[in-house]
């Protein structure tokens, strides 16, 4: 059994995953109440590797053998979920699920800046160079920069912001060297978490646990994480990189800082500083400015 792809479906699978995704920051928060950054990282990637490889199974989905599309994907593995499954469990000992959500949202201007670095030789749009400087100044003004990153310990921010960027790059490496292979969604999905879990579980073994306390929410929100922010979330992205491209596919993050504040004040009491969603709003434009979804200028 095949997976046939619909003109549109993009779509649905664009605002689940924006969802999805927007509700990852609160169930790290969550899953760190009795793992840590590692256990929490390999927790996801190792229950979503579970779960695509039941839906691959039950659909008749055969995974690649190729050394070379492994190898690309262990690639996007390291991008997309190692490095950045790291780095936002550390942060989020620190700051608070919101912050993170909102720093999130900077992902399609890093996408928009790997396109520029790893893309074909060209030069940069004046929409694009405007659009990332709109874009930085909407980061800094996130971080309340102007008093010095405010309760937001420096370490922590720059683990947040190295993860985006390794998620910016993801889009278009994955566009350029993993989707000319033209496998399905589910293909690829799964054999990237399975890299993912394969690299993290010697962390996981060594040091994954940070307490023997097993309480039912951080347990469901782990589940949550690895089963839909890990799973199919990851078909989906894959999807909406095929169908919509790689500029479409890293804007999700339009959506995700929505939700990520929703849930922190709702369910984790956190306080929303005023500077963070109106720096949220500037980056947003700026990514909207530089992929031209708001043109300044009749011409480039």
């Amino acid at each position: 059994m095949t997976e046939r792809t619909n003109k549109n479906s993009w779509l649905l699978s664009y605002i689940l995953l924006g969802i999805t995704w927007g509700m990852s920051f609160l169930f790290i928060k969550q899953g760190l109440e009795f793992l840590t950054p590692l256990g929490v990282a390999f927790g996801r990637c190792a229950l979503g590797a579970i779960t695509l490889i039941i839906i691959a199974k039950s659909r008749g989905i055969q995974l690649p053998k190729d050394p070379k599309i492994w190898g690309h994907l262990l690639v996007v593995a390291m991008l997309l979920n190692v490095i950045p499954g790291i780095l936002f469990a550390l942060a989020e000992t620190e700051v608070t699920s919101i912050l993170a959500g909102i720093i999130n949202a900077v992902t399609p201007l890093m996408a928009v800046l790997a396109i520029l670095l790893i893309g074909r030789d060209e030069q940069p749009k004046q929409s694009q160079l405007i659009g990332l400087a709109i874009g930085f100044v909407g980061v800094g003004t996130v971080m309340g920069i102007w008093q010095g990153f405010g309760d937001n310990p420096i370490f922590y921010v720059l683990c947040l912001l190295f993860a985006v960027t390794c998620y910016g790059f993801s889009f278009p490496y994955a566009r350029r060297f993993v989707l000319p292979y033209k496998l399905e969604p589910t293909q690829l999905a799964t054999v990237q978490l399975i890299c993912a879990a394969t690299v993290l579980l010697p962390g996981y073994l060594i040091d994954g646990i940070a307490k023997d306390e097993f309480k039912l929410i951080p347990v469901l929100s782990m589940l949550a994480l690895g089963i839909f922010g890990s799973g199919f979330a990851y078909i989906w992205n894959f999807q909406i990189i095929r169908d919509a491209g790689s500029a479409i596919a890293s804007s999700v993050t339009f959506v995700t800082p929505v939700v990520a504040v929703i849930a922190g004040i709702i369910f984790l009491g956190e306080e929303l500083t005023w500077y963070e969603p109106v720096g949220a709003a500037i980056v947003l434009f700026g990514a909207a400015v530089a992929q031209e979804r708001i043109k300044l200028f009749n011409r480039p």
